[in-house]
């Protein structure tokens, strides 16, 4: 089997972004970005996959410091193996490696078949990505849905 990379422009979608975030607290982010997921038809029971995110949570730190938070729930809600994105303007707390709170979340799901290799693939994209302080930097400064896009797509 070839090594096939996986085209973030096609499983992120602008309905799977919030550029806005309300939440103050972890919980209410996770909330916040599984709604979105819910409304996109990506999960098909919202309590169910959030459960499994915190349960994901207890296993060890999602925030990977710079402002940026990778919680991730493996769970039999999910449809659709995909990242949603939320930006904040007020910082959110969160267990991170630097100890500072994050304003960027990136909450993935991922479908108990694909646990293995898509979901693999996908946070290997995106920690490549987050590997890159340039990339950290626009992705906080994003103002468009477009340009997030556009970001994860510009390798």
């Amino acid at each position: 089997m070839s090594e096939k990379i996986v085209d973030i422009a096609k499983i992120v979608s602008p309905d799977l972004i919030k550029l806005n975030l309300v939440g103050t607290s972890k919980k209410d982010v996770i909330d916040e970005l599984s709604d979105l997921l819910k409304r996109d038809n990506d999960i098909d029971n919202k309590q169910v996959f959030v459960k499994d995110v915190f349960k994901r949570e207890t296993e060890g730190e999602t925030g990977i410091g710079q402002g940026v938070a990778i919680p991730h729930g493996k769970s039999p809600a999910v449809k659709n193996t995909t990242i949603a994105i939320g930006l904040s303007d007020h910082p959110i707390p969160w267990e991170t490696l630097d100890d500072k709170p994050v304003t960027a979340v990136i909450l993935f799901a991922v479908r108990d078949q694909d646990a293995s290799t898509l979901h693999l693939k996908l946070l290997q994209q995106v920690a490549i990505l987050l590997s890159d302080d340039e990339f950290i930097n626009k992705l906080h400064h994003a103002k468009t849905k477009g340009s997030v896009i556009q970001l994860l797509c510009n390798e």
